[in-house]
């Protein structure tokens, strides 16, 4: 049977298969690099500045696993991929500061079971709104989240890692915007398999200049073994580390709840509704808890991959399995993932660029698209107030539960903020609308009278 012939990036794909199988692991490996940077940020910070020993190799082995999980709990029809979340660094910071009870003495090697422990009772919490959002049913539960709410928030997304982008650019401004040319050349006007792996090329291209020019080191590379078993640890449970890092699900939750609504805009598909978010969530749930089981970070859908969507417009789930499958293979590699660490944080920060303000581009179209009335005084204050939150509170707000310090990012602020607001304040609109319905069979029943 001939193969429909499909002019690349210039309309959507649903089916990769009709792409050839050579250019759908090439798609899957772009979604791999997309999601890499940021998936082993996570593990090298809450070592390096926390003392607690998470492996880079358990991250990917888990991002991998968890991706593919997500997607046989959603029925294989949502092209998301779960790297590690950001929204738990404070908790690691936490459980890494406690020193009373059982943690006096204890080492970063010996708190870190407790800390993913208390990542697995946050997965579990997943799984426990999960099953509400299935008896209560989408419809109800997504009053809460209309098109004021979930714009702002996918805006609030890219928006909030804007200042990461220009943060790792400014490392050699030179190789950024070089990412950045590549990027745009690649999308604007590349032919054929160039036009949807821009962000690949604005990786693999930067990156040979980079090594021309002596400025990658990859010394540390020769040192490492090519094939080596990530070091899996099981996790522990104590009810001080599990009240710091369990609350912390409730604002990842928004944070996916944002992210469906961005990959649903992306690919024009309701995926809040089919397959339903009561399976997205368990999805999540189930991926952070086996993570968590065996020392490995929290996961959550991630933005970078969104912004691949929406450059390639290729949004089949096939291709970011694929990217899953490269990431468990790869997890089994310290050499690659040493080697994988030597890309120049410029060249990162370039390809953020693309990638952040395509997120926050995705949000302001779902306000379009919706047809938001943003000349409604409510809707202009929930947005304003989302805005403020998500941008002011840089540090968050943190409180104590228990005798443990509990951090709120400036992301699920904002989105507890716009669902408040939401509901409490009254829609003229509709309510105009009911009284003109009263009128009108008022005027019907005096007709009928007289």
């Amino acid at each position: 049977m001939a193969r429909e012939k499909i002019v690349l990036g210039s309309q959507a794909v649903y089916d990769a298969r009709t792409l050839g199988k050579p250019r759908m692991l090439i798609l899957g490996l772009q979604h791999m690099f997309a999601m890499f940077g940021a998936t082993v940020l996570v593990p090298i910070i809450v070592s390096n500045s926390y003392g607690l020993p998470l492996s880079v190799q358990t991250t990917l082995f888990f991002a991998g696993i968890g991706t593919l999980m997500f997607h046989a709990c959603t029925r294989l029809k949502v092209p998301a991929f779960l790297g590690s979340s950001f929204a738990f660094l404070g908790g690691f910071q936490a459980v890494s500061k406690l020193d009373t009870g059982i943690y006096a003495d204890m080492t970063g090697a010996e708190k870190l079971p407790y800390a993913t422990g208390g990542i697995v009772a946050a997965g579990l919490l997943y799984l426990v709104v999960a099953l509400l959002f299935k008896v209560v049913g989408p419809e109800k539960v997504m009053r809460f989240f209309p098109p004021i709410v979930t714009g702002p928030m996918i805006i609030l997304i890219g928006l909030s890692l804007a200042g990461t982008a220009v943060t790792n650019a400014s490392a050699c401004w030179p190789l950024a915007l070089l990412a950045i040319a590549v990027i745009v050349v690649a999308n604007i006007w590349g032919k054929g398999m160039m036009k949807i792996i821009p962000i690949l090329l604005g990786v693999a291209i930067p990156y040979v200049v980079a090594l021309a020019l002596g400025m990658v080191d990859l010394s540390a590379a020769g040192q490492d073994a090519v094939v080596g078993l990530p070091p899996f640890q099981v996790a522990k449970f104590d009810i001080t580390a599990i009240l710091v890092m369990a609350p912390i699900a409730i604002a990842s939750m928004m944070e996916h709840i944002g992210d469906m609504s961005a990959i649903s805009a992306t690919c024009g598909t309701n995926f809040i509704a089919n397959p339903g978010l009561h399976r997205t969530l368990l999805g999540d749930g189930v991926a952070t808890a086996l993570a968590g089981l065996f020392g490995g970070p929290a996961n959550t859908t991630y933005g970078e991959n969104t912004g691949v969507l929406a450059l390639s417009r290729v949004y089949d789930p096939r291709v970011v399995r694929l990217a899953a499958l490269y990431a468990v293979i790869l997890s089994f590699s310290p050499k690659f993932a040493t080697i994988i660490n030597t890309i120049p944080t410029a060249i990162i920060g370039g390809v953020s660029f693309i990638l952040y303000g395509m997120i926050s581009a995705v949000g302001v179209r779902n306000i379009v698209e919706h047809q938001v009335d943003l000349t409604q005084s409510r809707n202009l204050i929930v947005a304003a107030v989302m805005f403020v939150c998500g941008l002011g509170f840089t540090d968050g707000i943190t409180f104590t539960v228990g005798g443990a310090t509990i951090t709120l990012t400036a992301l699920a602020i904002a989105a507890l903020a716009g669902v408040i607001l939401n509901a409490i304040l009254p829609n003229r609109e509709e309510a105009t609308q009911e009284e003109q319905q009263v009128r009108e069979i008022l005027r019907n029943e005096e007709s009928q009278e007289s």
